[in-house]
């Protein structure tokens, strides 16, 4: 059975002349509000083997998975890097936050582990990679109570490759983890105090990381042995680095080369923010239709392949945004179909759409409790007549079992897993796509964004007009209400465009996804309404067969119809802030 630990930390190294860590370094730690005293908790040796696929897969995500013995916590180990909502940072900044998932030792990778990282291996093996010896002192910070703090350890390292006869490479290094429920603050602190002691801040965030780099195979430049790989090498490098090339001897010299005007530093920034998924660092490089497409897509598979882990442990919240990252995808995928080819794309989009049907099951089943739940706390207990609430407890929890093991099976299963491939290909830089398909990107991606990309985003608020308008048209009642719902969906659409055009098109790209967020969110709400009517009708006609009175469902039924007007009456006003100034100006 696996548990979960929250890790926050920091990790430093000696600079020449520094003081060496003991009890009597730490001592004036324990003058720090809330802590009494330092303990020392003596030296331990520990052994750690690190598993990773052989194209390293999940070092390249910062993710670390070993099976360690020695000291208190021995076992498999799985650290994912988070940095969750509303989480407490540190003036500082250099925390290293961290779920250290713990399973039992044994020879074998625990499933329940291995499958936390099926979304970024694709089940390729897990082979060792590196192993680590650790010689470590430990200190804690405890307070009046005895409870931990903080923990400082100094750690003498020496690492080499998995079956490697090479000597291993040695370096110390300190840690300071702050203890479960602690101020973030204290770390502050620390770090204070360990920098009088000449301990700077690490350059590597994790023992993994700096092992990979310092046991790495020299890197060897080979000159190209084709033409073809030359003219590559030579755009790449430049003429003098190819050896077997002679310089020409210049007969008159050149006239110097014009300097072009710099871009202005709005478009330089907006390129960089593009770099880190596009590959790119060259600033003075125009964007077009196609970077800020693949920019979207790349940010989608990206949080999908983050929230995997997170969905199968039931962290709070991350299977609906694990839906809305299939979404959003989805989206883009459909509204820039003259930059994406459809023959790729359609394709991916209908298993995006059975992917966020999975993660739906259970899901809209909760949000419904929620708001049931909240509305029955609304009413006065006077009016709260028969066991109302233990009928929405037994149909909030009827299906949940079987619909969270429907959605591991989901995950589990052999479709998803030709997705994530899928997926990872699209991450590629160019994207890669299946034999026997075209390319993703089509003509139109080459390409500057301003009108390509911003007349798939007109195209999309368009379609949204044209079904509020036809939803206004419509008098209240059923009809209406489907109505609604599928302009809600076109405002979600237009909205997920708008965001993903942002990269190409700036701030008014952004005001006009607040806008249409403005629009999804009170459609939504009515659509919830509606929703929750249904239910009510259901659980009121069980209610009724076993005798029971429903005059507390019919309550929430009718106050469920009042909200739904309310929202109907305040649409025009909110579509009309969508249109002022039109989309067409604000892009």
């Amino acid at each position: 059975m696996s548990r979960t630990v929250r890790e926050i930390e920091r990790k430093y190294e000696a600079a020449p002349g520094g003081t060496p860590l003991d009890l009597a370094a730490l001592s004036a730690l324990a003058e720090l509000p809330g802590v009494a005293c330092v303990v020392d908790d003596g030296a331990t040796t520990l052994d750690a083997t690190y598993y990773d696929t052989a194209d390293q897969r999940l070092a390249a995500d910062g993710v670390t998975l070993r099976r360690r013995t020695g000291g208190s916590d021995e076992g498999w180990h799985l650290k994912l890097p988070v940095r969750p909502k509303g989480a407490p940072r540190t003036s500082g900044g250099g925390d290293v936050v961290r779920d250290e998932i713990r399973a039992p030792l044994g020879d074998a990778v625990p499933p329940e582990l291995a499958a936390l990282t099926r979304s970024r291996t694709l089940d390729a093996p897990l082979r060792p990679l590196v192993e680590l010896r650790t010689r470590r002192t430990v200190w804690r910070l405890v307070d009046a109570a005895g409870e931990p703090l903080a923990e400082i350890s100094a750690d003498e390292v020496r690492a080499r490759r998995a079956g490697s006869a090479g000597a291993p490479v040695r370096w110390s290094e300190v840690e300071a983890e702050l203890g479960a429920g602690a101020d973030p603050a204290l770390l502050d602190a620390v770090e204070r105090h360990l920098a009088t002691l000449g301990l700077r801040p690490a350059g590597s965030t994790s023992k993994l990381a700096r092992a990979l780099a310092e046991t790495a195979a020299p890197r060897v430049e080979s000159v190209p042995a084709t033409e073809a790989r030359r003219e590559e090498h030579r755009a790449a490098h430049g003429d003098g680095d190819d050896p077997r090339k002679k310089p020409k001897e210049s007969k008159k010299p050149k006239k110097p080369k014009k300097l072009k005007k710099p871009r202005p530093a709005k478009k330089a920034r907006r390129r960089e923010g593009a770099d880190a998924l596009l590959g790119g660092g060259d600033p003075t490089v125009e964007l077009t239709a196609g970077d800020v497409v693949l920019d979207a897509v790349r940010r989608q598979v990206a949080a999908i392949v983050a929230l995997d882990p997170a969905a199968r442990r039931e962290v709070p919240d991350a299977v609906h945004r694990m839906r809305v990252a299939t979404r959003r995808l989805r989206s883009v995928l459909r509204s820039y179909r003259k930059v994406l080819d459809r023959e790729v794309a359609d394709p991916v989009g209908a298993e995006l759409k059975w992917l966020a049907g999975e993660l739906g099951v259970d899901r809209d089943r909760e949000v419904l409790a929620e708001r049931l739940t909240a509305g029955l706390d609304a009413v006065p207990d006077e009016q709260r007549l028969g066991p109302v609430r233990a009928r929405l407890t037994i149909w909030a929890q009827a299906e949940h079992a079987d619909a969270r093991q429907r959605l591991l099976t989901a995950l589990d299963g052999p479709r998803y897993l030709d997705l994530l491939t899928t997926l990872d290909a699209l991450r590629a830089d160019p994207p890669r796509t299946r034999e026997g398909t075209p390319p993703l990107l089509r003509p139109a991606a080459a390409k500057p964004p301003r009108k390509v990309v911003r007349a798939a985003v007109l195209t999309e608020t368009d379609r949204l007009a044209r079904r509020v308008d036809a939803a206004l048209a419509l008098p209240p009642g059923p009809e209406r209400d489907g109505a609604l719902h599928a302009a809600r969906k076109a405002a979600k659409r237009a909205r997920y465009a708008a965001e993903a055009a942002e990269l190409g098109l700036g701030k008014g790209a952004r005001e006009l996804a607040g806008r249409l967020q403005a629009v999804q969110r009170l459609l939504g709400d009515h659509q919830d309404s509606v929703r929750a009517r249904e239910t009510l009708r259901t659980i009121a006609v069980r209610a009724h067969a076993a005798g029971e009175s429903t005059f507390t469902l019919g309550l929430l039924y009718g106050r469920e119809e009042a909200a739904a007007a309310a929202r109907e009456r305040e649409l025009p006003s909110v579509w009309a802030a969508v249109l002022d100034p039109a989309p067409r100006r604000l892009l």
